[in-house]
């Protein structure tokens, strides 16, 4: 035998090895699937970032894939086996933590959230853990909070400083109880909880009482910037010149509202406990799917960590999740035994509707009718939009120019007039254009903010604004 083909021989002996080796790493192959890969084609692409995608029925794979790439600076394809952030799907493990912590008496879901958290104030009425599950406790959202104070997440910022932020709050949104609104802030202060009753992080106790049984042995609640994770996937958003930019926060390290890091495969066995009750029994799965009820006794859709609802005449529970440019979506339809699971990397895809669409899919036959899609252009008009302006010149920004400061958020701001144009600045914010939508109320022209300026006269200067963002109301700012 010539050199050569010895050696072309050895090369290929070591190829099949390995590929054999590296064989267990790799997703199971399926049959292609042109419907479902149909959805997914526009990413599908050794350019594009894309998604990972699992299709479970009766707790097994009946299709898994990934489309486009989870690296593009190393040409390294998405794969049900690769590690992506969650986001808000992390919210479900700290829910299922807090549950768990209850069952073992450790806590009541009834406890003033004050008895763990003592630097939270008083704000007349108590604030349960329950409130907190729920998304009705009125609190503040921090990720909000830090972006009204000029706090970029990509910045080092502890614990401690966050719970000091949302604890200066001088207000809520509402009284605890009586509305649902999504707050980052009641998630992060359950992990915390789950710190202070354990004595252990929550990264440390959801991998020793839910991943860790599971075999979930490449997910984790990412607390520690530093930590090398084998097989993450980078995330991206679309530039200007239809190319991709690198979407990630290094030091972005908050869990409990997010933080974890999964797998689509690892995903499954958590999917599957919701069949065999194997971490938490029976009392854990009946805990975990009960509703939030208002102070009115009208019942939420939200459960803990998740969205109990129907599609299509079917029973669902879901959740989403997105940060930089991570995507992720469950979708569980419990009756049929059937899951769509998925881990995206572009900040551009909508998986939530990919999933609906996947389902469309797979349970043709059983889905009832499609819902009438709601009116876009109502929506729309109800958000605000096509407000008329009013003259720049007029009362609308007479003695309206200066600085305001909030002790809540620790941070001025500056309105100041340039060409006829009332703008709004702050630190690590560039300057925004103020529309106006009616006396003395204006919004910020990405839609983000509305302030409403209170003068100590008709014609006098503003004493003040009142700023709402959404998930925060009613931050106040005096003028300097």
């Amino acid at each position: 035998m010539r050199p050569s083909s010895r050696a072309w021989l050895a090369a290929a002996g070591l190829a099949a090895l390995a590929a054999l080796v590296g064989a267990p790493a790799r997703a199971q192959q399926f049959r292609p699937n042109p419907a479902v890969d149909r959805l997914f084609a526009e990413w599908d692409s050794p350019e594009s970032p894309g998604c990972a995608l699992g299709v479970l029925r009766n707790g097994r794979f009946i299709y898994q894939r990934g489309y486009g790439m989870a690296n593009l600076d190393y040409d390294i394809p998405n794969s049900p086996t690769m590690v992506y952030y969650i986001g808000s799907d992390s919210k479900q493990f700290t829910a299922a933590s807090i549950a768990l912590l209850a069952l073992e008496g450790r806590l009541s879901l009834d406890d003033d959230i004050r008895k763990y958290i003592a630097e939270m104030p008083d704000y007349g009425t108590p604030i349960t853990i329950r409130h907190l599950i729920h998304h009705t406790s009125g609190i503040r959202d921090v990720y909000v909070l830090m972006a009204l104070a000029g706090l970029p997440l990509e910045n080092i910022f502890s614990d401690s400083e966050a719970v000091a932020l949302i604890a200066r709050q001088q207000a809520l949104n509402f009284r605890p109880g009586d509305e649902y609104l999504y707050s980052n802030s009641g998630y992060f202060l359950l992990g915390q909880i789950v710190k202070r009753v354990t004595g252990e992080s929550l990264r440390v106790y959801a991998d020793e009482h839910i991943f860790r049984p599971l075999g979930m042995t490449h997910t984790h609640f990412h607390d520690d910037p530093g930590h090398v994770m084998k097989n993450r996937a980078m995330s991206y958003e679309p530039d200007r010149d239809g190319g991709f930019r690198i979407s990630y926060l290094q030091n972005f390290d908050k869990i409990g509202a997010g933080g974890l890091y999964s797998t689509v495969q690892d995903l499954a066995k958590w999917d599957e406990n919701f069949y065999t009750h194997q971490v938490g029994g029976d009392a854990l799965q009946q805990l975990i799917h009960t509703r939030g009820v208002l102070n009115t006794g009208d019942t939420l859709k939200y459960a803990f960590g998740n969205n109990l609802g129907r599609y299509r005449g079917l029973r669902i529970t879901e959740h989403g999740g997105a940060l930089m440019g991570f995507k992720a979506d469950v979708l569980r339809f419990p009756d049929q035994h059937f899951t769509v699971l998925e881990t995206c990397n572009l900040g551009s895809i909508e998986p939530g509707r990919l999933a609906l669409a996947v389902a469309d899919v797979y349970l043709a036959g059983q889905l009832g009718p499609p819902a009438e899609r709601p009116d876009s252009t109502a929506q729309g008009r109800a958000a605000g939009e096509g407000a008329p302006a009013r003259s720049a010149g007029s009362r609308t920004t007479s003695g309206l120019v200066g600085d305001y400061y909030s002790s809540e958020l620790d941070v001025t701001y500056h309105v100041a007039l340039r060409a006829d144009e009332l703008v709004l600045s702050t630190r690590h914010k560039p300057a925004e254009p103020l529309v106006p939508t009616g006396p003395d109320s204006f919004r910020g022209a990405a839609g983000d903010v509305t302030l409403h300026f209170e003068r100590g006269s008709p014609e006098g200067a503003a004493a003040r604004f009142v700023l709402d963002a959404g998930r925060v109301r009613g931050i106040r700012f005096e003028r300097r």
